[in-house]
């Protein structure tokens, strides 16, 4: 399973809120919502993602084998 756990620590390193991300780079809720929950969401999201925080894919998806939510 893919967790997101990392992205949040991120975000907070970097000094950017969930609310920067919305009104600022068009991140939309929905897709924050299905972060914070592990759900699926498309590459193009973590590419940006990765742009906006200038870090790559690791810092902020992990592989959790057998992780149950």
């Amino acid at each position: 399973m893919i967790v997101y756990d990392k992205l949040f620590s991120t975000m907070r390193e970097k000094g950017i809120s969930q609310y920067t991300l919305i009104k600022s780079y068009g991140i939309s809720t929905a897709q924050l919502t299905r972060l914070r929950r592990n759900e699926n969401v498309n590459t193009h999201t973590l590419n940006r993602l990765c742009e906006i925080l200038e870090c790559g894919l690791e810092d902020i998806a992990e592989y959790k084998k057998n992780v149950v939510n």
